[in-house]
């Protein structure tokens, strides 16, 4: 049996996973991440913060097969974490980008090298978990929105600034406008709290919906709705109240982007 470890560095989160052979990226169990862990992607520019990380990581594990990983954090976050194992320094670290080829699947972006890893790497994950026509939402630092058909072909997607970001922006940036709190709102609102809250989350939502809608002119109708990424439940909650037609099932899940870098691993092991 083998052992596979499994990063994927955010801009603000570094998640990592270990996954043994006998597994599959397409199981949903929650047994399934019995082994992973999140940090603040920062702490890879911290010796101290990496040293606990690899001693953790390193006692808690036997030495792993493969180690593959996805980075969008820059240049020098990729060097730190290689260096996070100096006595594994006989295992090469496969690094999964946005022009990785993956069989069964390709993407129309006019330049793959520009297409983030990330969201190569969840559009591989859903491809795992399913064989329908998906809208894959990270929603993260930043929401991004990708269409996946059933054919295998991605056929690009938006970036759009996170909920946090959002409404950080408007704090910043106007001059009575407060850092919102999150109450629970629905639809207009009459308080300035809630009319925060919920503009960001209606800009959200509004591009999702319009995704979906540009998905069905391009003869490629959405089935199913990944959601992954810090404010999953939030926006799963949220679309909820549109009353889709029961047809199109809408689901948080956890690890995405680890799944697929696991599933292009298991094309290269």
């Amino acid at each position: 049996m083998s052992l596979y470890l499994l990063f994927d560095v955010g801009n603000t989160r570094l998640k990592w996973a270990a996954v043994e052979s006998t597994q599959q990226p397409s199981d949903r169990q929650k047994k399934l991440w019995a082994y992973s862990g999140s940090i603040s992607s920062k702490s890879l520019s911290s010796k101290e913060h990496k040293a606990e990380l690899a001693d953790y990581i390193s006692k808690t594990l036997p030495k792993p097969d493969a180690i593959a990983f996805c980075c969008v954090a820059g240049k020098e976050a990729i060097e730190n974490l290689q260096s996070l194992f100096p006595q594994w320094g006989d295992i090469a670290w496969q690094q999964l980008k946005g022009d990785t080829p993956f069989t069964g699947m390709r993407t129309l972006y006019q330049n793959p090298s520009q297409l983030g890893a990330d969201r190569w790497a969840a559009v591989i994950g859903a491809r795992a978990l399913s064989s329908n026509s998906t809208l894959i939402v990270n929603a993260g630092t930043a929401t991004t929105i990708d269409l996946l058909g059933s054919n295998g072909v991605h056929y690009g997607g938006w970036i759009l600034p996170g909920l946090e970001m959002m409404q950080t922006s408007l704090q910043s940036n106007t001059a009575q406008l407060p850092l919102a709190t999150r109450e629970e709102h629905h639809g207009f609102a009459t308080n300035t709290n809630n009319a925060i809250i919920g503009g960001c989350d209606a800009a959200q939502i509004g591009a999702i919906q319009y995704a979906m809608q540009h998905a069905k002119e391009i003869n490629c109708p959405v089935e199913r709705i990944w959601i992954d990424g810090g404010n999953a439940k939030i926006l799963a909650n949220e679309i909820a109240k549109l009353k889709l037609p029961t047809s199109i099932a809408i689901e948080p899940i956890d690890g995405l982007v680890l799944r697929g870098a696991w599933s292009w691993l298991l094309q290269n092991v």
